[in-house]
């Protein structure tokens, strides 16, 4: 499943780790995987602990900053009728 949030440009503090990621996660919380998309062209995957604890800390702050996803799919309708 894949969820969109809304991240609006009024939000105060914008969470980031200077590139962006994927956080692939499951129902057993050892197979996690972050997916990086590197400067260089690349792409890395981190599985170690430590590594997902930063992510997940990075992601579970954007979310609070996010809209739900339900307004953020009635913002993304009101961009789309207003182009």
């Amino acid at each position: 499943m894949v969820t969109i949030r809304v991240i609006p440009f009024g939000t105060a503090y914008f969470p980031s780790t200077g590139q962006s990621f994927d956080y692939l996660s499951g129902a057993v919380p050892q197979l996690d995987t972050v997916q990086l998309d590197t400067h260089h062209g690349g792409c890395g995957f981190l599985d170690a602990e430590a590594q997902l604890t930063k992510y997940r800390a990075v992601l579970n702050h954007m979310t609070s900053c996010a809209l739900d996803p339900t307004e953020s799919r009635d913002f993304i309708h009101n961009l789309a009728r207003e182009a």
